[in-house]
């Protein structure tokens, strides 16, 4: 299947666009250009292009065409960690509701990079089956070890793995957040707390009995709920990104996550599938 990727992708021209002559970052820093990131991503003996080419392609815009979307596919499931971290990302960026299953693997995966990415992953794909995962992957082991349950034990994990709950309105998530809120570690908490408010509109801080007191008595827990947003990259303006003819910082628009459904008096709607695609 890489040779025939190959082919197609070191054949497109939709790159042209984004290189014309000498004025794009690709020249200008001497980075691979497009197409030669293409098909450094589907090099089957060199695992460092595999990983460099796909780290490129992840943030390109025109990434969610068909054929790139089966090759972060491809890389998601690599034998090389690195490729199947750089895959893992450009599934989140490009991917759709149908790739949360792919995500969901790479959160059980031996090497904690992969599992962090897919962690942040999953907060830009909605799916209701990563619910049990996200709540296996942020739960400490320190707090769970007498009763066997499964649990991550790298604490940036668990923070982003809590945020990416946010997104679901369910009693059975409520509940595991407020026990979440006595994590070990303090971004973990914070992470929790904030899907929290997220979820339900309420702040009783890091008080877990003024949480379950709350929730116990809440007839609608859910009815002052916002819109779950998943985090996005935002920087400033470096100093050459001043100069006319470079590219400003690739900063992100904020969004719901590719196929969550809508919700009752949220202001933003969520990112369509076909938008990914």
């Amino acid at each position: 299947m890489m040779v025939g990727v190959a082919a197609c992708l070191g054949g497109c021209d939709v790159f042209d666009d984004v290189r014309p002559g000498a004025q794009s970052l690709f020249d200008l820093w001497q980075l691979p250009s497009p197409s030669e990131a293409a098909e450094m991503a589907v090099d089957p003996y060199d695992a460092d292009k595999r990983y460099r080419g796909t780290m490129l392609l992840s943030s390109a815009y025109f990434a969610g065409q068909d054929v790139y979307i089966r090759l972060f596919e491809d890389a998601a499931k690599d034998p090389d960690s690195g490729v199947r971290l750089a895959g893992t990302k450009a599934l989140a960026n490009h991917g759709s509701s149908k790739h949360v299953a792919i995500l969901i693997e790479r959160l059980k995966d031996k090497e904690p990079l992969v599992r962090l990415e897919a962690a942040r992953g999953l907060q830009r794909l909605h799916g209701e089956e990563a619910i049990e995962p996200l709540m296996n992957a942020s739960r400490d082991p320190d707090l769970v070890a007498l009763r066997g349950e499964e649990s991550e034990e790298n604490p940036d994990i668990r923070t982003e793995a809590a945020h990416a709950l946010g997104q679901y309105r369910t009693d059975a998530v409520v509940q595991h957040l407020i026990k979440v809120l006595v994590d070990s570690k303090l971004s973990v908490n914070r992470s929790a707390l904030a899907s929290l408010r997220t979820l339900t509109g309420q702040d009783f801080g890091f008080d877990r009995r003024a949480w379950v007191t709350w929730y116990d008595a809440a007839p609608e827990p859910f009815a002052a709920g916002t819109p779950y947003v998943y985090p996005v990259f935002q920087r400033d303006k470096t100093f050459l990104e001043y100069l006319p003819f470079v590219s400003p910082p690739p900063n992100e628009v904020a969004a719901t996550p590719s196929g969550m459904p809508p919700i009752a008096g949220g202001t933003l709607a969520p990112q369509s599938e076909n938008a990914k695609n």
